[in-house]
């Protein structure tokens, strides 16, 4: 691995007082050396506040993988500018190779917040600061790497596990990619001691959005869901039920950036965002998934473009059950402007008004409540049918969004059912891709998408302007099962290996 990636990302280079919220809003510590950092509390808070900037900007473009890899969404693609054509719509397209500069930033956004990561922790050793703080800070710290290792594994399967700082470059040019079980492993770690370390919440306001044990549980029980340790996800999972935690009784205040509504109930994990202000931490989710041509229609703003990504396919609109509540939020199957209606549609769910141009509030979702309970109704399912509690699980997620409940389904029926109300209830929150991958193998998933695929160049959900497809467009083999490692990493070190078919 090039050094740096692992040695060249100067910490406090990166760590910017970033991510939105109160408890990130602090003296940017970024021209202090880092000899003479991390000597408190309040420098340990920066710079794990630095860390979740870092976290906020790879949020930024997972969709390209947790959206445009699956049926949920399609692009508004821009006749006269091909630009994309070999970044991020390839991601739409099944045209991914291992010279992507997408997948050179993924890759390396997720190990340079690592690295900063991993250098906290050993420099908090020595920082003097009680042990109820410097408790809560490693806990945050450890289920961010769990995080960023849970992404990183299923982006790539073997990927390089680095969980401390080397003194000098030289080493990096030797690291091997560990098998997938040992990452798995690792996360599992972290997780554990995150949950063991992190409060159920936080009793300052100020630190509202901050990860809690909650979440530490949360994605531990949805490591063991992909592992299909039932058993174990059924544990951690059941144990999230006890925290506090409910359901919002409208299914729009999940995404509403109001001050009363953020960071909700619902809340587990979520990537904060502050708009309406120059502080730099705003989100602009709302302009990327924007029809091309939509001008203010969409956004309320003519200025500026708009980015026709992440549009809502064919598939996923025809997917919501009639009187679905959910639709209308997540999604508008088109735009009006100057009086003239398009049928372009956009994802909705992040649209919301906000004082200046590209600046919104809004935050990300990660895990919400309702992706508990859902988890919890398959992996009781899959232990042991689809016993009562399993089906209450799912029920309420149904009633919220104005369904009738479901009954009397056999175990395989019931499986179908909790992955369809899956895709509705987290649509457009980067889940879809993840979920087809614990459910389907490399050739299951291969079909599938070919099936999407060949629907999609049948009738594109959104006109093309007369540009044809590529032969090599919507046309999935089971190696795309996982991304490339990107071309320059193994330029550097000949060590790292390509994944199959690449």
């Amino acid at each position: 691995m090039k050094s740096k990636i692992i040695i060249g990302v100067i910490a406090l280079g990166l760590l910017q007082s970033s991510c939105s919220e109160d408890f990130l809003n602090q003296t940017d510590p970024t021209k202090v050396g880092v000899d003479v950092f991390y000597k408190n509390e309040a420098q340990v808070k920066q710079a794990l506040n630095g860390v979740y900037g870092q976290v906020q900007s790879i949020t930024n473009t997972a969709y390209l993988v947790g959206e445009f890899q699956t049926d949920n969404t399609t692009i508004d693609l821009n006749p006269s500018d091909r630009g994309g054509a070999g970044g991020w719509e390839a991601f739409e397209f099944g045209t991914v190779n291992s010279g992507n500069g997408e997948i050179a930033a993924l890759w390396n956004n997720h190990y340079a917040t690592l690295y900063n990561l991993n250098l906290t922790l050993e420099k908090m050793v020595d920082a003097t600061m009680e042990d109820g703080p410097r408790k809560e800070i490693e806990g945050q710290l450890k289920f961010l790497r769990g995080y960023l290792y849970f992404n990183l594994v299923q982006y790539f399967g073997d990927v390089v596990i680095v969980t401390s700082t080397l003194a000098t470059p030289d080493p990096a040019f030797d690291l091997l990619r560990s098998p997938q079980a040992e990452v798995w492993a690792q996360i599992e770690k972290d997780l554990k001691e995150a949950a063991a370390a992190l409060p159920d919440k936080y009793t300052n306001a100020a630190d509202k959005g901050r990860v809690t044990k909650g979440a530490a549980l949360s994605l531990l029980g949805k490591s063991y869901l992909i592992l299909k340790r039932y058993a174990d996800a059924v544990t951690a999972l059941k144990e999230v039920t006890t925290l506090g935690y409910s359901l919002n009784a409208n299914y729009a205040d999940n995404f509403d950036p109001a001050p009363s509504k953020k960071n909700g109930p619902e809340s587990i994990f979520e990537i904060q965002y502050q708009g309406d202000n120059d502080l730099g931490e705003w989100s602009s989710f709302q302009y990327v998934f924007a029809p091309r041509v939509s001008k203010g229609a969409v956004t309320g703003y003519a200025a500026g473009g708009n980015g026709g990504r992440n549009a809502p396919s064919n598939d996923i609109m025809n997917a919501y059950e009639k009187g679905d509540l959910r639709k209308d939020i997540s999604l508008k199957p088109s735009f009006t402007l100057d009086g003239k209606v398009y049928p372009v549609p956009y994802v909705a769910k992040y649209n919301y008004p906000h004082t200046i141009l590209g600046r919104t509030n809004t935050n990300w979702p990660v895990i919400r409540y309702a992706d508990v309970l859902l988890m919890l109704a398959e992996a009781i399912n899959e232990q042991s049918g689809p016993t009562g509690e399993a089906v209450d699980y799912l029920n309420q997620i149904r009633k919220r969004a104005g369904l009738a409940a479901v009954t009397g389904l056999d175990k395989t029926a019931f499986r179908t059912a909790v992955l369809n109300e899956r895709r509705l209830e987290l649509a457009f929150e980067n889940h879809r891709w993840f979920d087809l991958k614990r459910t389907m193998t490399p050739a299951q998933w291969a079909a599938f998408m070919n099936a999407h695929g060949a629907r999609e160049r049948a009738k594109p959900t959104i006109d093309r302007g007369n540009v044809p497809f590529n032969s090599t467009d919507y046309v999935y083999t089971e190696n795309e099962y996982v991304l490339p490692i990107p071309a320059p990493q193994i330029l550097i070190n000949a060590k790292l290996t390509q994944n199959p078919g690449y």
